[in-house]
């Protein structure tokens, strides 16, 4: 078993390396929080709670020799809806599609049957190699970190998968972010830049803007509507008569529940959460877009939208 730990210099080559890979793993394994960690800024959303990443956010990490595209999919579950057996089928789709494969692990859980799930799947793929990420370090002792890596190994051995490395990371604490760039950039393709300079993610900014909000939303009600949420840009046009040193963006945004009875958690006692949502989200759009943001956002229903098909595809699934 090669578990890498040191870092290590690549050789001076004079070709340029481009393509993609995909973390794969259980609902909250620190897939989005690694991607965002790699590219150095927000692309991905992240939260603590399973099942947010619905969008293929990919972000771009760009080196002189090479440009590694990073491909988020959704966490990979036994589906109970409509809206689940989509999620699984964009993450085959993905997994078929990539250069390399990441399999994420947090150091701080033993692994379960949901690990053994996936790799199970993944074991069924066979061309694409694959890299074992223990995300989460900072948690853990050696010790642990060590029974972890093992348990990876045995995992790979019992299920036929060999892989190309085995590397401890941790986003929150960037130990050995950079080095697992080093690591799956010689497993990419020679090829031409595929993304312009400046680009860290190919989604469109409205879609960015949808999934900030959703975040935002998302945090602090818990366990109440984990996936019951989803948020549509309807509408973003520059403020018109602005002078050009002062530009306003105006943002119009329907957050969608499935019950009239989830309305009242969205919105909380006179206003105070969506306001809180609000404000928490237009700090990170403007971030994004470096621009003033004037941000409208009203809740709506969409009955029971994860399991109607008409629904899924007008909130964009």
């Amino acid at each position: 078993m090669s578990v890498r730990t040191q870092s290590s210099e690549q050789p001076a080559e004079a070709v340029h390396r481009a393509g993609f890979a995909c973390f794969v793993g259980r609902p909250n394994a620190g897939k989005s929080t690694l991607t965002n960690a790699l590219v150095g800024q927000k692309v991905a959303i992240t939260s603590n709670r399973p099942q947010t990443t619905r969008h293929t956010v990919r972000g771009i990490v760009h080196r002189p020799d090479a440009q590694l595209i990073l491909v988020d999919t959704p966490g990979l579950h036994k589906p109970r809806t409509l809206l689940g057996e989509r999620l699984n089928d964009v993450v085959r789709t993905t997994w078929a599609e990539v250069d390399v494969i990441g399999f994420c692990v947090p150091a701080d859980q033993k692994l379960g049957p949901g690990d053994r799930f996936i790799a199970k799947e993944l074991a069924g793929i066979r061309r694409t190699p694959k890299v074992a990420i223990v995300t989460k370090t900072d948690l853990v002792d050696p010790k642990v970190l060590a029974e972890q890596l093992i348990a990876l190994d045995q995992l790979g051995k019992e299920l036929g998968i060999e892989w190309a490395e085995i590397v401890p990371v941790s986003a929150v604490g960037d130990k050995q972010v950079g080095l697992l760039a080093d690591l799956l950039i010689p497993m990419m393709p020679e090829s031409p830049p595929l993304y312009p300079e400046g680009d860290l993610t190919d989604e469109p900014e409205q879609v960015m803007v949808a999934e900030l909000i959703r975040e935002a939303a998302l945090e602090g009600v818990r366990d109440e509507l984990p996936h019951s949420i989803a948020v549509v840009v309807e509408e973003m046009l520059p403020r018109e008569d602005r002078p050009a040193d002062r530009p306003l963006l105006d943002i119009h945004a329907n957050l969608y529940i499935e019950r009239s009875s989830q309305k009242g958690i969205i919105i909380g006692p006179k206003g105070k959460r969506l306001k809180e949502v609000g404000m928490k989200s237009r700090q990170q759009i403007e971030a994004l877009l470096g621009t003033p943001v004037f941000l409208d956002l009203h809740v709506k229903i969409a009955k029971d939208w994860q399991r109607d098909p008409k629904q899924l595809r007008k909130l964009g699934f």
